[in-house]
């Protein structure tokens, strides 16, 4: 995607996320990145081309570090439902890359809420899923949009691989059996790592993409994105990931709030969420929008998932906003959805912040982006106005994709 030349965005709140609020603040953009950042005194370059942001807040867009978008597509029903290979309990080497739509109105809406960024997951049905990648939601082609490929390695644990197998009685059908399948997987990943160490040249094992894919995981390449909602497959996760000495990032993490304290001292991140959600199944009883503010003072960091479509993504601020209604700090909270879910997807140095040398990926917010009754008026990708609000047609107005 190519900018439309210097740009200086001016008069508005700028919320760079790293650092304090600047009052009729400006940012300059150039070549889709953002330039400088300062308050009314810095000079705008001359022939840039000037947008108002007067009695707007400014902000970085949006990431949601656990959603569907593209691989579960809108309205499209088993056509477009391409989120869970659920043929083998172990399924490391399928790519969500692979399935994402961009065409898929997800994508839309996410921008209509300020979401311009998401990591896309595979789906929860086996016990080892697949490989996750952070995209940006603007593009013809999934291959413009990747941030980073892969950008983990998705598995679960708790009632969803146990149902799916336990119900075509075989393995895993237990939580017993869940972490057993992980732990064999791992294993035959070391012994492949061991057997290509020691092999003559020429005389090297047959590649095995399953095990190739989880031997990034075991040299932290790419982290582990563990689907677990209960304390005790928590604990689990922690567990595993110990035995095996990977980086390990908690999804869900629906009762993360019961053992906060192990957490934050072990360094583990939580994407917690979907927090709008009924509690539909017994690893949901605990679910509290309290978890979020509850972890957070405890020390643990997070970011907010929508864990689209199930909730939709453009109510990803909407969730934010409730969980400081329960106590939430509001600055923490506005970091759950940009420098905390940039760091977790590894696109911290492109994204999450307004700092010179990053995209110039930002929103214009018609108020306090956690006042339900502020929207997005305008969205910009690499320096580009791809999405305005049209007041008078009372509707967002995207631009054709080049």
């Amino acid at each position: 995607m190519e900018s439309t030349g210097p740009i200086a965005i001016v008069g508005g709140r700028v919320v760079p996320i790293e650092g304090d609020p600047i009052e009729r603040g400006v940012v300059l953009i150039d070549g889709g990145r953002i330039t400088a950042v300062g308050g009314p005194d810095l000079a705008v370059p001359q022939g840039a081309r000037t947008v108002s942001a007067e009695g707007a807040w400014v902000l970085p867009g949006f990431i949601d570090a656990h959603a569907h978008v593209g691989v579960w597509e809108e309205g499209e029903g088993w056509a477009g439902d391409d989120v869970n290979e659920m043929t083998d309990p172990n399924t490391a080497h399928v790519r969500a890359l692979d399935a994402i739509n961009p065409a898929d109105q997800g994508f839309r809406d996410a921008i209509s809420g300020g979401v311009l960024a998401v990591n896309v997951n595979p789906g929860s049905g086996n016990p080892i899923g697949g490989q996750t990648v952070a995209v940006k939601c603007w593009g013809r082609t999934v291959d413009e949009m990747v941030l980073r490929q892969p950008s983990g390695l998705k598995s679960a644990l708790g009632e969803n691989p146990k149902r799916v197998y336990g119900e075509r009685k075989k393995t895993p059908s237990t939580r017993l059996g869940t972490a057993a399948v992980i732990r064999d997987a791992f294993t035959q990943t070391r012994n492949y790592r061991t057997r290509w160490s020691n092999a003559e040249p020429g005389k090297e094992p047959d590649r095995d993409l399953k095990l190739e894919a989880l031997a990034r995981v075991l040299r932290r390449e790419i982290p582990w994105r563990q689907h677990c909602h209960r304390a005790d497959d928590i604990a689990t996760a922690m567990r595993l990931a110990a035995e095996f000495d990977y980086e390990l990032v908690i999804d869900h993490g629906t009762e993360a709030h019961l053992i906060a304290d192990i957490i934050a001292a072990k360094g583990i991140p939580v994407v917690i969420g979907p927090l709008f959600t009924a509690r539909v199944k017994v690893e949901l009883r605990n679910r509290t929008i309290a978890a979020p503010g509850r972890l957070a003072a405890a020390g643990v960091t997070i970011a907010i998932t929508t864990d689209h479509p199930v909730v939709p993504i453009n109510f990803l601020i909407h969730q934010v906003t409730l969980a400081v209604k329960e106590g939430l700090d509001p600055a923490t909270a506005l970091r759950t959805v940009t420098i905390n879910p940039a760091r977790i997807a590894g696109v911290a140095d492109r994204l999450g912040s307004i700092e010179p040398g990053k995209d110039a990926d930002l929103c214009i917010w018609s108020g306090d982006p956690l006042d339900v009754m502020s929207r997005v008026e305008r969205a910009y990708i690499a320096g580009a106005e791809i999405y305005r609000y049209d007041t008078g047609r009372q509707e967002g107005v995207f631009a054709e994709r080049g």
